[in-house]
């Protein structure tokens, strides 16, 4: 389930920094001409402000969903699991708790890794673009594992806590354990993570290959955050690689639409009557 904090968080963070900037106007002074990041407030903050909406109105429906029924935990299979998958039915349970305590508290710690870019004084120049471009980052990543559709909105796959008949019934029967494709703790460590690396190696474009040492150390975090979701029986294998991935590619290319100087190429959240998503826009210029 996603965690709203994180997003109130950064609107917090934005509201002290900019009180420690009116009374030191000192801390905007730029020390360097480069800035490898464009930011439309106007259009940053309106998918800030978008997403958030979207995000309130998809954990209700999420939430909501209709309570496991005795039926299906007596018609439940384990020989219907993939080999890759049937890995997360062979964990002892009574360690669950545990890994979803700790999986909790790693997430409450990956939130705040890309404040640490900020120490760098050639990143903390653009500190208010970084946290708007970080905001939406968030909202984005948000919304699609909310409207995707293997996200939680449109799946209903069981976590494999359900499938354990040592745990407590009334847990099996919970309506989040139709939840489990795909996992959100993941994919936001993954957001986070990336999100962090992308946002450094775009300030030192001198690191060259090394680069992919940084992008590799980012792969680190959201690893241990899959494998404290494994063992706390609420995702299958496949779950993690999904929620991975979008966290991954979300947290690098969000950033990478910034980079963009042409105003003819937009990023935003839709909504309609039909479909809710992201939309990708590009006009191309043909006079020039």
């Amino acid at each position: 389930m996603i965690k709203n904090y994180r997003l109130k968080f950064i609107f917090l963070a934005l509201f002290s920094i900019c009180l420690v900037k009116q009374s030191y106007p000192q801390f905007s002074t730029r020390d360097s001409s480069f800035h490898p990041y464009h930011v439309n407030y106007w259009v940053t903050g309106g998918i800030i402000i978008g997403g958030l909406t979207l995000e309130k109105i998809g954990v209700a429906w999420i939430s909501n969903k209709s309570q496991i029924t005795q039926a299906e935990l007596d018609n439940l299979n384990r020989h219907d699991i993939t080999p890759i998958d049937s890995w997360a039915l062979n964990f002892d349970p009574s360690q669950r708790v545990k890994y979803e305590n700790l999986s909790n508290k790693l997430q409450t710690v990956i939130v705040f890794l890309p404040f640490i870019t900020l120490l760098d004084p050639s990143i903390r120049q653009d500190w208010l673009d970084i946290l708007l471009i970080y905001a939406q980052t968030q909202a984005i990543t948000n919304n699609f594992y909310l409207y995707s559709p293997f996200g939680a909105t449109f799946q209903n796959r069981l976590r494999p806590v359900v499938y354990y008949e040592a745990v407590n019934k009334g847990k099996r029967e919970e309506p989040n354990n139709r939840n489990s494709l795909y996992s959100g703790h993941v994919a936001a460590a993954a957001e986070a993570s990336f999100f962090t690396a992308k946002i450094f190696c775009d300030y030192h474009p001198e690191l060259g290959m090394n680069k992919y040492l940084i992008y590799g150390a980012a792969a680190i975090p959201p690893l241990f955050m899959s494998y404290f979701r494994l063992r706390a029986l609420a995702h299958f294998p496949t779950d993690l690689m999904v929620g991975f991935g979008v966290g991954a590619l979300c947290g690098i290319l969000v950033p990478e639409f910034h980079r963009f100087q042409d105003n003819n190429i937009s990023l935003g959240l839709y909504s309609s009557s039909e479909a809710t998503g992201i939309a990708i826009k590009w006009q191309p210029n043909l006079l020039k």
